[in-house]
């Protein structure tokens, strides 16, 4: 039976408008905590340093040992996800983050640091593809795109209301004797636990579940995936499938150079976002509020909204996925080597460096949505699940490389100049990879 076969009063458009309205809302303000859990340290970073005596080092490991822990747990918990379901792993995740992100508020000392940002990458594990796996199970292939990109969305839109809320939260310093960046972990660490617990009585565990469609619709959206569903199913029960899989990945060249293309992304977006609240109060001086520093980080993640959605929607019309792809990590390497000049500083104050740190994001979040049809262009079924998750796993070590290198220079040489331009160099060449790896055969 199909689609067309069942009577159904509403039209399917507007069925899947109903879903798009109960589900993506709630999923995108399930990342913008998720993402703000994960940067909020950079906001914390100068009085967090300061008070406890942190170098550039300490805090730049600090920074990328979350990235240890995600990659490290990521196809564990994926795992396990598809063992107990998406809903009740996703309440877990996000119970047991929010609980870590509230506990970085005892950190006292460099080790407790590291070890708290680490086990909060353990805790965030599978939440991404999670979310994406959920998603499939409420949409067919041609419509899981839109879907996806509008969830994805989500990452810079938290920058944007992280930087002034994180902002006013610093601004508590002192309150009942605890430090602000203390507060800021403690009160943005609660809404995840909350949400957490909401998930197991707002998420249904698919269609058949949902009590806020009635049968028929039911009927509609199991009928719509069924073929899909059957599919991929078919291919997991094959003998020996995972291994086959895994094997035949290791060995195309193709994976592994897009993974140099997003290890590369990653690089440039964690090493510009965990730092870009110091960069920017470094560049007001010593005056500068934790507020105004706030708001000023939101404007480049701004640019990020900006350049997903435009480059995005270019890159649709026009079907053209390579220079979509490879030019927005040119220009965002062109960001990261202008905010070094000193006379754009000297001309325009903080502008210039704002300027030049926009001009990045666009490129970083501008690539994103093209860099994901890349792989799903020649791979598929199983095989498009497992190389965009090894992909995914090792283009998130860029989050940990990214971070570190900029701490490590900065307490070497006293600059961030030589690692930004390392960041560059780095995204240079994951353009030429995609480049090559798009190539005309």
């Amino acid at each position: 039976m199909t689609a067309s076969d069942i009577p159904l009063k509403t039209p399917l458009t507007a069925l899947y408008r109903k879903v798009d309205l109960h589900l993506l809302p709630y999923l995108f303000l399930l990342y913008v905590v998720a993402y703000l859990d994960r940067v909020n340290v950079s906001f914390a970073a100068p009085s967090l340093s300061l008070e406890l005596g942190f170098s550039s080092s300490v805090f730049g490991l600090g920074a990328g040992m979350f990235f240890a822990g995600y990659v490290l747990c990521e196809v564990p918990s994926n795992l396990i996800l598809r063992r107990v379901g998406a809903r009740l792993w996703i309440a877990r995740i996000m119970v047991t983050w929010g609980i870590t992100a509230c506990a970085m508020a005892l950190v006292h000392a460099p080790w407790s640091f590291h070890v708290l940002r680490f086990l909060l990458g353990v805790a965030e594990a599978g939440f991404l593809p999670g979310i994406i796996y959920y998603l499939t199970l409420w949409y067919p292939a041609p419509r899981r795109a839109r879907a996806v990109a509008l969830f994805m969305a989500a990452t810079p839109v938290a920058g944007i209301v992280g930087g002034p809320v994180s902002g006013l939260l610093l601004e508590m310093h002192g309150a009942l004797g605890l430090s602000g960046w203390r507060w800021l972990f403690l009160l943005e660490g609660v809404p995840a636990v909350l949400l957490g617990f909401s998930v197991l009585r707002y998420l249904a565990d698919g269609p058949a579940h949902a009590p806020w469609l009635d049968p028929a619709e039911r009927e509609v959206l199991a009928a719509e995936l069924a073929a899909e569903h059957a599919a991929g199913d078919a291919a997991e029960g094959a003998p020996h499938g995972l291994w086959t899989v895994l094997v035949t990945l290791a060995r195309d060249s193709r994976i592994w150079l897009l993974s140099l293309g997003y290890f590369a992304l990653c690089v440039g977006m964690y090493g510009l976002v965990m730092w870009m609240p110091t960069l920017i109060g470094e560049i007001l001086g010593p005056g500068a509020s934790p507020e105004k520093v706030g708001l000023l980080s939101a404007i480049p993640y701004l640019g990020g909204v900006v350049g997903m959605v435009l480059i995005g929607r270019h890159s649709d019309r026009t079907g053209e996925r390579r220079w979509h792809t490879a030019g927005p990590l040119f220009v965002s390497a062109a960001g990261f080597v202008l905010a070094l000049w000193p006379g754009g500083a000297a001309l325009t104050g903080p502008w210039w460096s704002l300027g030049c740190f926009t001009l990045a994001t666009i490129g970083l979040w501008g690539m994103l949505g093209p860099f994901w049809t890349i792989p799903t262009g020649f791979l598929s079924g199983a095989a498009a699940a497992g190389g965009v998750a090894l992909i995914n796993s090792v283009g998130n070590s860029g989050g940990f490389v990214g971070p570190t290198l900029v701490g490590y220079v900065r307490d070497a040489t006293g600059s961030h100049v030589m690692s930004f331009l390392s960041i560059a160099v780095v995204m240079v060449l994951g353009g030429c990879s995609i480049l090559w790896v798009t190539r005309r055969r």
